[in-house]
């Protein structure tokens, strides 16, 4: 298994749109099996990243829009597309204190 692999393709935070219907496989007790619990198209944000079987990861997305029987799925990579590119806030912020360090120590 190669790296690339075993790691995520999306990152918690990141906005995605659902490219297939979402139904329920069993997961979800309030429906019956096949119930359709949200619609391609119906647009959220990663709010979780699990594994399934240690080698499949399944991205838990809170839906923003109404019209569908739940607010949060499990989906794979392949049922989603990306909306918006993932800015690591952390690093940025570790980048301007490094920065503003350096600056300060020079003087």
């Amino acid at each position: 298994m190669h790296h690339d692999d075993i790691m995520p393709k999306f990152r918690v935070g990141q906005k995605v749109e659902l490219v297939v219907d979402i139904k329920n496989d069993g997961t979800y007790p309030y429906a019956k099996i096949g119930e359709l619990l949200a619609k391609k198209g119906s647009v959220g944000y990663i709010r979780k990243i699990g594994d399934f079987l240690q080698t499949i990861k399944v991205y838990e997305i809170h839906l923003m829009c109404d019209g569908n029987l739940v607010e949060a799925v499990g989906a794979r990579d392949f049922e989603l597309n990306l909306l918006e590119d993932y800015e690591d806030e952390v690093q940025e912020e570790l980048a301007w204190i490094r920065n503003y360090r350096a600056n300060k120590a020079s003087q």
